[in-house]
Formats: structure tokens, C-alpha cells, sequence
């Protein structure tokens, strides 16, 4: 028999973990904080200095209780990427299990770069495996990486297999055919699995399965990308473009279209900072060739004052704040906490979405107010989602025809629908198909 536990992320988007026990051993799928909710109980300066109990309280991250008796089982910790609401709450929680982390090269590396930017080590043996590899953890449980597209690079689908069949977590992933970075998803294997029918359950990311639609590619994104900043003049105007730190692929098409706009290109900004260097460490592009890259308070205003000095027109600025968050880059500049005027008509794009929370709505929308203040140019949702859509939700069911289905990352809103899909599709709410919440249990 499996045992499934759906420790977070199976009530609100973030919060992400999972564990899977087999017999007396179980797998920790994702340990990931609620971004907003950290952000509320941090300081961006002072993070290093937060302890377990008061990410707990603020409820930041999971609520591991739920697995409190099979704490000694743990074998495995596994985030199946660098986002920080699947691998953020690591440093804090991880320490408490006697387990080694296994991730992919990227998500080691950001590990590694979270670890350091909090000044923090942990006990725990960071293993590094490469996409569609294969790692055999005990004689009973092995885990398969099997490679799909996401908005950040290394991103897998996690296969824990055990002799009574498997469990497939597909948490977080998109079905892209032309990558910026990278190869596609690993349809084959996909196929084979579900030709074999070995999956025993199917966990499924939810977010965008009420939207009947396939997610776009991200080379669509990058077209966007170039109409904008290639097709809209900009002479004599200050740039500014804010996107996801960790999506490498769509900095590396900012970056080449700032080289042919003939800007020198600067990133402000501490997570751009960590997201790139673990993208060089990792092997995937090289950044700091073509971009100059300021961390911190004092390197950003010192930058500021030299693009007012030797113009504004002659750079290209990529600032953390796409979210409107109060202290990030973007709001700061906005503040007009760096010294650095906006004026009538600069470009400020927004190469990202909201993220669908209300305090992320809020800061949002208390930018954009202040940016039209200063009259500037907006350009929003330049941008294509790295979550799978309705269509793409079919099509995976389809290819591995698991024999039940739980669908995850949101809330009741969002799981719903991949339930409605599920039973669309013959499967049985409560038999098949399971709408769950934190901290419940489904034996298969």
C-alpha cells in the first residue's frame, strides 16, 4: 500500500510540500514557503535572522505535524525546482529529518545561493542529479527525474516508484515545444509510463485548469518581448523592465534585446543576483559576459547616480519588484528612495503576471498608481505562464493514465477545476479523483 500526505499547497498557490511513505520510508515532494506570508514576517535585510517557529506562526511554510510519526522514515527530500514556494522553506525545515536533499543542478544551486544569502548551513547531504536520471534510495523506492519546461530551468517531474506501482508528481510544469532554454518535456518516457500503466496516482499542479486553453510557448514571450522593446521608441528614455528573478529563459531574451537596443544592461536587485549566479554556477548561460549585476542598497544607488550622470537613454535597467513588492528595487526607485527620476514617458515593462493572491493584487495595484503618477509608459503582461493549462492537463492524463488523480497548488477555486476535468474524463470524486486539503492522508 501507498500512503500519500498532503502536507501544503493543497488549500492556497504556495506552501508546496508532499510526502510519500511506502512501508516504513517515505519521500518529501517540495518544501516551499507561501511567498507573501514570508514576506510579511521578514525583512529583506534581516531574513537570516528568522526562525522555524515564527514562519510557522506567520504560516509561511508547511505544517509538517501532519507527518509527525513518520519523521524517523524520511529518506528523501526532493523540490523539483528553484521556485521558493517548492525549495524555499529547506533551510528551516529540512534539518529536522535525517535525509538528503536530491535536485536537480539548477535547484542545487539556488539552495546553495539561499543558504549562503542567509548566512545559514544544514546537516543535510545535497545530492545533485541530472534531468530524465534515475536513483535507486532504498530496495524498495527509487526516484526518476523526468524532464519537463517550467519558468525556470531543471524543472522535473518527480516518478517515485515503488513495487506496488507509482506515484507521478507533476508539480510544477508546462508542455513547451520550442523552449527558450533547454529541452522539451520528455513525452516519450511520459508515454511509456502510462503504456505500462504504472502510475498509481497522478499529482498535478491545478493552477490554470479552469483556463481552456494550451499555455504558449515561451519563444511566444519572447516575441512579445522584442515588439516591445525593439518596436516602441525609446530614444532619450529611461528602460526598466521587471520579470520573474528565476526565469532565466526570459532574462536571457531581455538581455538580447537590450544588446540590440544598444544599452549597457544592468540588474539591480538581490534575487537577480542569486537566480543568475546559480544559473552560471549550473552551466546554463553566462550572464555576467554581457550584464553588470548590483546585489545590494549601496552598489544600486551607486549605479543609479551613474546612469543619471552618463544618461539614461544609454542603459537598460532589469529591477526585482514585478509583484509591487514595498522593498524590492522597482517600488524603491518609484519612491524615489535611490535617487533615480522617472519622467514623463520612460518605459517601465512588466514581463510578468500578477501572481493571484490579494496581497500581491494590492502591491500591484498601489505601483501602478504611483507609476501613472509620474506619467510613464506601462507596458503589462509581456509574458507567458509557465503553468500548464486545461488542454495540457488532458493531454498528460491521457498520456499516463494514472489510475487516480489529485489535483494541487491552490486553492479550492483552482482544484476544482482539474476535478471537473478528471470527471469529464471518467474518473469518480472520491473514488478516483481526490479534492484534498493540508494535512490529510490517502492510502492507494
Amino acid at each position: 500500500m501507498i500512503e500519500v500526505c498532503t502536507v501544503g499547497g493543497y488549500e492556497e498557490v504556495g506552501k508546496n510540500m508532499t510526502a510519500v511513505k511506502y512501508k516504513d520510508e517515505v519521500v518529501l515532494l517540495d518544501m516551499g514557503l507561501q511567498v507573501d506570508k514570508y514576506i510579511n514576517v521578514s525583512d529583506e535585510m534581516e531574513d537570516n535572522r528568522i526562525h522555524f517557529k515564527t514562519l510557522l506562526k506567520g504560516d509561511a511554510i508547511p505544517r509538517d505535524e501532519f507527518i509527525k510519526k513518520w519523521k524517523k522514515m524520511v529518506k528523501a527530500i526532493i523540490p523539483t525546482h528553484g521556485h521558493l514556494d517548492h525549495v524555499g522553506a529547506i533551510p528551516y525545515m529540512a534539518p529536522k529529518y535525517d535525509a538528503e536533499i536530491l535536485c536537480t543542478p539548477f535547484t542545487s544551486e539556488v539552495l546553495k545561493a539561499i543558504l549562503a544569502d542567509k548566512e545559514t548551513s544544514i546537516k543535510n547531504k545535497i545530492k545533485t542529479l541530472n534531468q530524465d536520471s534515475v536513483y535507486k534510495i532504498s530496495e524498495n523506492i527509487t526516484i526518476e527525474f523526468i524532464n519537463t519546461t517550467h519558468s525556470t530551468p531543471h524543472t522535473i517531474m518527480a516518478a517515485v516508484h515503488t513495487p506496488e506501482g507509482s506515484v507521478l508528481y507533476c508539480n510544477d510544469f508546462k508542455f513547451d515545444n520550442f523552449p527558450v532554454i533547454g529541452k522539451k518535456p520528455n513525452f516519450k518516457r511520459l508515454r511509456e509510463l502510462g503504456s505500462r500503466k504504472k502510475i498509481k496516482l497522478l499529482i498535478m499542479d491545478s493552477l490554470y485548469s479552469g483556463m481552456a486553453r494550451k499555455t504558449p510557448s515561451e519563444s511566444i514571450a519572447r516575441e512579445m518581448l522584442r515588439d516591445v522593446m525593439l518596436g516602441v521608441p525609446s530614444k532619450d528614455k529611461a528602460v526598466i523592465v521587471t520579470t520573474f528573478s528565476s526565469h532565466i529563459a526570459r532574462l536571457k531574451s531581455i538581455i538580447d534585446f537590450g544588446k540590440k537596443m544598444n544599452r549597457k544592461i544592468v540588474f539591480l536587485g538581490r534575487s537577480l543576483a542569486k537566480y543568475t549566479y546559480a544559473a552560471e554556477v549550473a552551466g546554463i548561460v553566462k550572464f555576467s559576459k554581457n550584464v553588470e549585476i548590483c546585489s545590494y542598497k549601496s552598489q544600486i544607488k551607486k549605479k543609479l547616480r551613474e546612469i543619471e550622470k552618463k544618461g539614461r537613454d544609454k542603459y537598460l535597467i532589469v529591477a526585482t519588484g514585478h509583484q509591487g513588492e514595498p522593498n524590492a528595487v522597482l517600488s524603491r526607485i518609484v519612491d524615489n528612495k535611490l535617487k533615480f527620476r522617472l519622467f514623463k514617458e520612460d518605459h517601465v515593462i512588466f514581463s510578468c503576471t500578477v501572481i493571484p493572491n490579494p496581497i500581491n493584487v494590492a502591491n500591484r495595484d498601489i505601483l501602478e498608481k504611483k507609476l501613472k503618477n509620474h506619467n510613464v509608459r506601462i507596458f503589462k503582461d509581456i509574458h507567458q505562464s509557465g503553468h500548464a493549462s486545461r488542454e495540457d492537463h488532458r493531454d498528460l492524463i491521457h498520456m499516463v493514465s494514472p489510475e487516480q488523480i489529485i489535483p494541487a497548488h491552490g486553492d479550492i477555486s483552482k482544484t476544482s477545476n482539474l476535478v471537473d476535468l478528471a470527471q469529464e474524463l471518467g474518473y469518480e470524486l472520491g473514488k478516483t479523483v481526490h479534492l484534498m486539503q493540508d494535512g490529510k492522508k490517502l492510502e492507494i
